[in-house]
């Protein structure tokens, strides 16, 4: 895909990124993109705007407390960010580990740290955590965690020695309030290094609204990683290397789309990614019903390539086409997809769904299953900005230059939209 990331700049002042949440979740503004007309109300008036009977679905991912800090004898102080787990791979194993576990993580003043261990005493869960470097892996380094309590999970060793990573555009340190105000209500599922922020907005009584007005709620998981704040670099769309996340997706969770017409209302990019990378899956296991879990994977550009195959075959003969249909050609349905990866699940005696995607949404992107999103205001040349025009079909500058004409806040901490093509 040829696309300039420099049609996809906006000038953003300081001052518009929002440092902090409003006291209120849901007295944020919302901006109404309709079919092409801006407007705005308040965000707990966002039930009322939504088709009564639809399926609404949201991350249910929880930040984890990623940043890890400790200081040398000489008095450098080193930091470890956690990625990605590496053993066990599994991240609810991995939060129940007791003893030791590896990560892929990125190190802060790494030119302070050439060998040796690293060590941290935590009183209140009597133990010595120590971190020992290891070689690279990706885009990270793989340190091998362990620590002298057999009683003491992972998951505490992050609530004693994390600290929660907030995104670097706030320019400002951790606060005790963020470990609340940068979790949803709805938060369920420990791996995320990042908040899927669309989803801060929500509130208990929005929620109960939505219920009121008959939208039907469901949630997967998407494990948002570093990688969403890393900037676009190449002119081009085509030279950038977007970041691989986990997913997670209940077999009901299929069902649900399966019995909506295979259409929802996405709450945040991330809930995006998930349910339109699902149909790619499914098309996996048409063309191989023994596909593993792992081929199952959504790679960066295979979308695309899927398609461009789709329609060299709709050039050849109709003969042609009927003999290799099942098996080559896209199907131009996301019912016939679902309905194969949930075949797909069934022969595997599966209750969920576990792959992840690197799939990237750009312009030219023909949107499979989400038809609605609410989502925040993305960063000038960033892949949420590309995925968002792919969305409203190119027209995400009106939107933008209302929201700044308008005093809304922008990022993770600022107000919210609801996006209608």
């Amino acid at each position: 895909m040829n696309c300039k990331i420099s049609d996809y700049n906006y000038t953003l002042p300081d001052e518009r990124i929002a440092k902090f949440p409003l006291q209120e979740r849901d007295k944020s503004k919302l901006l109404l993109y309709r079919h092409g007309e801006v407007g705005e109300d308040v965000f707990s008036n966002l039930p009322s705007y939504l088709p009564q009977g639809a399926l609404m679905v949201f991350n249910n991912t929880k930040v984890i407390q990623a940043r890890l800090h400790f200081r040398k004898p000489t008095g450098a102080l080193i930091e470890i960010f956690l990625l990605e787990p590496v053993a066990p791979r599994d991240y609810e194993q991995m939060f129940q580990s007791r003893g030791e576990c590896s990560w892929i993580c990125l190190i802060g003043n790494q030119k302070k740290w050439k060998e040796g261990a690293l060590c941290s005493t935590l009183p209140s869960l009597n133990t010595q955590l120590t971190a020992q470097r290891g070689a690279p892996c990706g885009t990270g380094i793989r340190i091998d965690f362990s620590w002298d309590n057999p009683d003491v999970s992972f998951s505490e060793i992050l609530e004693a020695a994390g600290e929660l990573p907030i995104p670097p555009y706030l320019n400002r340190e951790t606060q005790e309030s963020d470990k609340t105000t940068y979790q949803t209500v709805y938060s369920k599922i420990k791996g995320s290094v990042a908040a899927p922020t669309a989803g801060l907005h929500f509130t208990d009584r929005v929620l109960q609204a939505l219920d009121q007005h008959g939208i039907d709620r469901d949630e997967v998981t998407l494990h948002v990683g570093a990688g969403t704040f890393k900037p676009v670099k190449s002119e081009e769309i085509s030279g950038h290397e977007m970041h691989t996340e986990y997913i997670c997706v209940q077999r009901r969770t299929i069902e649900k789309l399966l019995a909506h017409d295979c259409q929802a209302i996405a709450v945040g990019t991330t809930s995006v990614r998930t349910l339109e990378s699902l149909y790619y899956m499914g098309l996996k296991v048409l063309r191989n019903p023994d596909v593993s879990e792992e081929e199952l994977r959504v790679s960066q550009w295979e979308p695309y390539t899927l398609a461009q195959a789709s329609l060299a075959n709709d050039t050849r003969s109709s003969s042609a086409r009927l003999q290799s249909e099942a098996a080559q050609e896209l199907p131009t349905k996301a019912s016939t997809s679902l309905r194969a990866l949930l075949d797909w699940l069934d022969r595997h005696h599966l209750s969920a769904l576990h792959s992840s995607t690197q799939i990237i949404i750009v312009p030219g992107y023909e949107y499979k299953i989400v038809k609605m999103l609410v989502t925040n205001f993305h960063q000038p040349k960033s892949t949420l900005l590309l995925l968002v025009s792919a969305f409203v079909g190119g027209n995400w500058r009106t939107i933008y230059d209302y929201a700044l004409a308008h005093d809304f806040r922008f990022l993770s901490y600022g107000d919210s939209s609801l996006l209608i093509p």
